[in-house]
């Protein structure tokens, strides 16, 4: 199976314009230069849409995949409307699954399942909520423990525990070797 193949088969819903765009991109680097991320880190948006384009499957295991933001420049930019963003999401389900994910994902995909947030509520921010006039909860999983059981069923049903590494019994990662 290419590359293309193995995104459009990702699970993120691909519509086949997203996926005939990836063949459109014509490698004119304004994605790049317009890249919030790419002032700050050596992600290169053209550079992912080649190796993409010639099938260059060391892609999968490029950390920069997970640096894009998901703020859409790219594509608001791009004269040929390319879905990029779009695409980069489904490389990165395509990267997870064959294992390719930081500790660093895995372990905000962790506090998702064990609290319903990426970053779970402390003292510090129950604080700054009193002082804001708010409840020191916010009406979410911590205030409604229901919606985090469905959280986690959800979580269940879809995988997303086994994806990356969720252990039920310790309620913390399975160690995994780091592609």
């Amino acid at each position: 199976m290419s590359l293309i193949e193995d995104v459009e088969e990702s699970g993120w819903v691909l519509g086949k314009d997203t996926i005939d765009s990836i063949y459109a991109c014509m490698q004119c680097g304004k994605c790049t230069g317009s890249c919030p991320s790419g002032r700050i880190t050596g992600y290169r948006t053209r550079v992912l849409m080649n190796k993409l384009q010639s099938g260059d499957k060391s892609i999968l295991e490029d950390p920069d995949i997970w640096l894009c933001t998901t703020c859409y420049t790219c594509y608001e930019r791009c004269p040929r409307e390319v879905k990029t963003t779009d695409v980069i999401r489904a490389l990165r389900n395509v990267a997870a699954k064959e294992g390719y994910m930081s500790k660093a994902h895995r372990a905000t995909a962790m506090y998702v399942i064990k609290t319903g947030h990426a970053v779970p509520i402390n003292d510090a921010t129950k604080k700054l909520r009193k002082k804001l006039g708010l409840s020191e909860i916010p009406p979410t999983t911590h205030k409604y423990p229901e919606a985090l059981k469905a959280i986690q069923a959800i979580s269940k049903k879809m995988k997303f525990d086994k994806l990356v590494g969720f252990d039920w019994n310790t309620m913390n990662l399975e160690e995994r070797e780091e592609k």
